[in-house]
């Protein structure tokens, strides 16, 4: 049984939940999000809450039942609020900064990289050192971090790269004469 299915999402006030066949369309203050559910849930939206139930007992049906109630819940918080991921730079000469649409990251390759934000997320660098995605989307704000994270990961001898802020890296212990 799923803990996290069972409990339905509360819609806040100024948010919207309607439901067509498998479509689940959630409208808010920021936006409008949707989610097409699986045919292992129903999805029913009540005054203000939306409930998710599994059709069946199948695994891929309790699978599906807690995975898509967190989805609506964070359509639900999406488009109330935005979602954030926080990155740090570290390494001599490593930097960061927002040109338009457009972070520029020296990240100590010959070339600067050019990294184009897309649609429907905000970056930015209060410092030269730390980049700030945010959005609506959960999803599409994680996606975005991974894909800046992944221009330099940190390394485990010295450190340098970029991690997500608070994030631990095993330091190893360098070659011994």
């Amino acid at each position: 049984m799923s803990r996290i299915g069972k409990k339905p999402v509360e819609l806040p006030s100024g948010v919207t939940a309607s439901v067509s066949g498998q479509t689940v369309e959630v409208k808010g203050p920021k936006g409008t999000q949707t989610f097409v559910a699986t045919d292992d849930v129903t999805i029913t939206v009540d005054e203000n809450s939306v409930s998710v139930e599994p059709r069946g007992n199948s695994k891929r049906a309790r699978q599906q039942w807690g995975m898509s109630r967190t989805v609506v819940a964070n359509m639900v918080h999406g488009v109330q609020n935005t979602f954030k991921k926080e990155l740090e730079i570290q390494g001599v000469g490593y930097r960061a900064a927002v040109q338009g649409s457009v972070l520029k990251l020296n990240l100590g390759y010959s070339h600067d990289v050019n990294f184009d934000i897309p649609e429907g997320i905000t970056v930015t660098c209060a410092k030269p050192t730390e980049i700030v995605v945010e959005g609506h989307d959960i999803q599409q704000v994680g996606q975005v971090a991974a894909n800046i994270r992944d221009w330099r990961r940190p390394e485990p001898y010295k450190g340098k790269g970029i991690r997500y802020k608070g994030e631990y890296i095993f330091a190893k212990e360098g070659k011994k004469k």
